[in-house]
């Protein structure tokens, strides 16, 4: 099967979320299925084009029309480093564009993707690669099925396009006048586009897909209902048989504590008592906390943002440093966050660490120093932190919502069941409860045990989702 992959972004070249690890593992799992050709098309930004780790090779170019504007198109390709089976990994280089420091927040983000979905159409023509399948990605490259539809079917008579949604949130609104002034499209597709009166790409894509996919099943019931939807209920509901869920993976060789090169101490699941031992002693020399191996360390990294739950935890904090544990944040975002954390340290130095940045490498540290995870966003798609975390053998702690639901079925201690403690309302009472419910079962060493074991056993490769994802393509293709 000939499949195209376009996104905004993907790890290791650009990457500012949970997309860049999506676009990294899937593409790849998918390109190791027998018969598959696969190909990933990305923006050249500036910070791919001068990291000197990827050498590229240039293919061609072409001119993007683009309303009235006639856009240069530059088309690259990655020279692979192995023989071993991968996706073929093109850029689409535009200086304008695309030659900026950031990846997004530029007043011109909404013409800058729609010419990148159209470009990238204008490359697989340009190339001759006629795929079966085109997925894309977020609002980003939710024109893509749309051009595809308008202008470009002559070309691809059979291709079937699946759009996936990683958060409904963003959803590419722009003003009436977009239509005309940057999308250029056929009048017919004016009532496609427009919402309330703007223009909405993400509703478009919906509407033009063959198929839509999101990254969690339960997140896929979830947005037909305007709690999670921000607007799009009503157009889901409507192509509600266009959707499908299916919960993402991680990458299995980047997060392995057996592997990982940024702990102090490597394990597996033989060896994880020793191992998480010696990590714990480590970060809290790192961070500054004292030396107590019979504290729990809670721990949470993230977006320091109001749909990650960050409220629930400032309600239940001092509750939770009367207790005998250690709580350590990493992650930046809202002001009023950062100061909350900063301001907890200062007060409580001996339990809290609060570290405001984004650092990777600490993060795997945490990971693997860590007893218990704290995850109560208000809606996550599928979330990846909290299949980290128990790669790691760390306990997670979550909000029964969207893929946190479907990746952390709680614990029951008698039928010797669960990988971690949820709760099912929003609100910072019900999070103390599944807190405390797990700190029980952390006194019970035999229990924790075995559940950080059942933890660290559960494969959350990319193996089974880049299954479903071919069943969604093969019966796309009605084969």
């Amino acid at each position: 099967m000939k499949i195209a992959m376009v996104a905004s972004e993907a790890a290791p070249y650009a990457k500012s979320g949970g997309l860049g690890d999506v676009m990294l593992g899937l593409p790849s799992q998918l390109a190791r299925i027998a018969g598959n050709e696969v190909c990933l098309f990305l923006p050249y930004y500036k910070r791919i084009k001068e990291n000197s780790a990827y050498a590229v090779e240039f293919c061609q170019d072409f001119k993007v029309q683009l309303s009235w504007r006639e856009q240069y198109a530059g088309l690259f390709r990655l020279k692979p480093k192995t023989r071993k089976k991968q996706p073929t990994v093109y850029f689409i280089d535009n200086e304008y564009y695309f030659g900026r420091d950031g990846l997004y927040g530029y007043l011109d983000d909404g013409e800058r993707y729609a010419y990148f979905s159209k470009a990238v159409l204008e490359a697989m023509a340009a190339l001759e690669f006629i795929p079966d399948i085109i997925q894309s990605n977020d609002w980003q490259t939710a024109m893509v099925p749309v051009y595809l539809n308008a202008n470009y079917r002559d070309t691809f008579p059979n291709t079937k396009a699946v759009f996936t949604i990683h958060n409904i949130e963003y959803q590419g609104w722009a003003n009436p006048d977009f239509f005309d002034n940057v999308l250029g499209l056929p009048d017919s597709y004016r009532g496609t586009m427009d919402m309330s009166g703007g223009v909405n790409m993400m509703k478009g894509a919906i509407e033009c897909a063959d198929a839509v996919s999101t990254v969690s099943e339960t997140y896929a019931q979830e947005i037909r209902y305007p709690y999670f939807a921000h607007g799009l209920d009503g157009i889901l509901s409507a192509n509600w048989f266009k959707l499908t869920g299916i919960t993402n993976g991680v990458d299995v060789s980047v997060f392995d504590p057996a592997t990982d090169k940024t702990l102090v101490e490597n394990y597996d699941i033989d060896t994880y008592a020793a191992g998480k031992a010696a990590n714990k002693a480590a970060v809290q020399k790192e961070l500054g906390l004292p030396a107590n191996p019979e504290a729990p360390m809670l721990s949470m990294i993230t977006r320091l943002a109001g749909h990650k739950g960050i409220d629930l935890l400032c309600y239940v904090a001092r509750r939770l440093l009367e207790l005998d544990v250690q709580l350590v944040i990493l992650g930046t975002g809202e002001q009023r966050f950062e100061n909350f954390f900063r301001g907890l340290a200062a007060e409580f130095p001996e339990k809290v660490s609060a570290q405001i940045k984004f650092d990777l490498g600490l993060a795997n540290r945490i990971y693997a120093a860590s007893d218990v995870y704290l995850m109560p966003s208000k809606s996550e798609p599928c979330g990846l932190s909290q299949m980290n975390a128990m790669r790691y053998g760390t306990v997670p702690v979550v909000n029964a919502t969207g893929g946190l639901k479907d990746t952390v079925p709680p614990v029951d201690l008698e039928e010797g069941t669960g990988l971690g403690f949820t709760f099912q309302s929003y609100n910072g009472d019900d999070f103390w409860g599944a807190i405390t419910r797990c700190l029980a079962v952390y006194q019970d060493k035999d229990a924790w045990d075995a559940l950080i074991r059942r933890d660290m056993a559960t494969d959350f490769s990319w193996k089974k989702p880049a299954e479903k994802y071919m069943a969604l393509f093969t019966r796309l293709l009605g084969e």
